[in-house]
């Protein structure tokens, strides 16, 4: 028998309504009930009807003759296990969390059950739908803002792109970054647009020949804290894409600060990460 994890991808259209879903993709993977309804469970099986495609997760789920099922099994996706996040503040209509290394921003079509949202909605009590409204390299860590209904998610959205939240980091780099006490900006372009990263010395250790450093930014590319600090010569450590080849520690970068001012409160928000999880040189 082979040990090789299981993937197949399977698409189905439907013929009538009364079709089950569970026995048409039993039929076309071989897969048991039970293995089909974790899948279900975990965002690996969507459907399509018009031009609308979207995930099913109901076994009871009423579809309509030619609405599309799709089956996207991988064993070694849906056997993973999340780890957990922490909840820093649940303001009603929006939360703040601690997303641990390894956990997701977004899923995929194999699944989203290792994703900050799916985590955080089994954790909240009461139970809430969580949307994610920013993100952070699952390789990253730190906070991070879920909103709770549809209205909260387009607000925080709209406020990340007017650049209206205060975004902090910390990252542990290789070498001794030169700006002590002083903010050194890096307006470097990122894929042809505007990247502004402000970065700041926080500590040196010279035995180790690295810096801990505070990272502010007015922009949001993908990847842009890693590739400006990388570009200029100070690698994060643990920094597979960006950094020094056989580095094997996770990466040293962490969301740190959070602070906002929303139009139905009347006060500003700042959150900063507990100490006890902020990276560190000694």
């Amino acid at each position: 028998m082979s040990n090789i994890p299981l993937k197949t991808e399977q698409h189905i259209t439907i013929e009538n309504s009364d079709e089950s879903v569970i026995e048409k993709l039993q039929q076309v993977t071989g897969l048991s009930r039970q293995k089909i309804k974790q899948a279900m469970q975990k965002g690996a099986v969507w459907y399509t009807r018009g031009k609308t495609t979207q995930r099913l997760r109901r076994v009871k789920k009423s579809l309509k003759p030619d609405d599309v099922v799709h089956c996207y099994y991988d064993e070694r996706v849906l056997s993973a296990i999340p780890p957990e996040p922490e909840l820093i503040a649940d303001e009603g209509d929006y939360s703040i969390w601690y997303k641990p290394y390894g956990l997701r921003s977004q899923g995929s079509k194999w699944g989203d059950h290792c994703t900050i949202n799916r985590t955080a909605e089994k954790i909240l009590n009461p139970q809430r739908p969580c949307f994610i409204v920013h993100r952070l390299d699952r390789a990253a860590s730190g906070l991070i803002i879920l909103a709770h209904t549809k209205s909260k998610a387009a607000e925080f959205s709209l406020m990340f792109k007017q650049r209206k939240i205060d975004k902090r980091y910390r990252a542990i780099v290789h070498g001794e970054f030169p700006a002590i006490d002083k903010e050194k900006t890096i307006q470097t372009e990122i894929e042809g647009k505007p990247a502004i990263s402000h970065i700041m010395t926080l500590a040196f250790d010279k035995e180790i020949n690295k810096s801990l450093v505070q990272i502010r930014i007015e922009t949001g590319r993908k990847h842009q804290i890693r590739r400006h600090l990388s570009e200029s010569g100070y690698p994060i450590v643990g920094d597979r894409l960006y950094g020094i080849e056989g580095d094997d520690e996770n990466l040293c970068l962490t969301s740190c600060y959070l602070a906002f001012k929303l139009d139905t409160e009347e006060k500003p928000k700042e959150y900063n990460l507990p100490s006890i999880l902020l990276p560190k040189l000694y």
